[in-house]
């Protein structure tokens, strides 16, 4: 199935609301999702414009999102910039520039797809795209996330992608008595070549990885 992959503008944020709150509703959200349906329902139609514009214009986030053939919103990243020392974030799915660390590095967060496109490879073209444009298009040495251990699935998409676990947990935040594991990968000595949207790849996870607080 070949797949539209664009980046989301201001007046397309009822499309991401909707999309969003399926996300939340689904009931795997519980491991993949800090927030909660309950919580982003109730939030003015200013927050969901806000969501849907661009960094780059003065928004709240970069958003990236795949539509089926008919035009559906069927998956979705988001970028969050914590440093402002990125590259304007064009193209750039689902990555915080996060330098926390001390050297800079991507944190990935916040992926969606819906039940029906999962297994068709929509999120591991969203996801190489991910990489591959972190690499080309900031300074990044280091790609990691956070998986929760009950979320297998996604730990093995992560695995088949090239990241490891680092040995570092941390609770889950809505369920401290849980545990997240850090995966990361490190940037190749060669850059990737760009991964064509529209190329097929494997099935990817269901929801993952979560959204590490993000305020969507």
């Amino acid at each position: 199935m070949g797949y539209e992959i664009r980046t989301v503008r201001a007046d397309d944020w009822a499309e991401l609301k909707e999309l969003r709150l399926a996300a939340l509703r689904d009931p795997v959200a519980r491991v993949a999702f800090v927030d909660t349906y309950e919580n982003s329902v109730t939030r003015a139609d200013d927050h969901w414009r806000a969501w849907a514009t661009p960094i780059a214009e003065g928004g709240t986030a970069t958003n990236v999102i795949a539509k089926d053939g008919h035009g559906r919103w069927v998956a979705m990243l988001a970028l969050l910039d914590e440093t402002g020392q990125t590259a304007p974030p064009v193209g750039a799915p689902g990555v915080i520039d996060d330098d926390s660390a001390g050297s800079p590095q991507i944190h990935v967060v916040s992926v969606y797809v819906r039940p029906e496109h999962r297994g068709t490879g929509v999120a591991e073209q969203l996801f190489r795209t991910a990489i591959d444009w972190t690499w080309q298009h900031t300074k990044a040495e280091r790609i990691h996330l956070w998986v929760h251990a009950d979320n297998p699935r996604a730990e093995a998409f992560y695995r088949r992608l090239g990241f490891t676990r680092t040995g570092e947990t941390m609770p889950f935040p809505p369920s401290p008595e849980d545990l997240e594991y850090e995966m990361a990968m490190e940037r190749p000595a060669t850059p990737m070549a760009l991964t064509p949207p529209g190329s097929d790849a494997a099935s990817g996870p269901a929801l993952a990885p979560r959204n590490g607080g993000a305020p969507a």
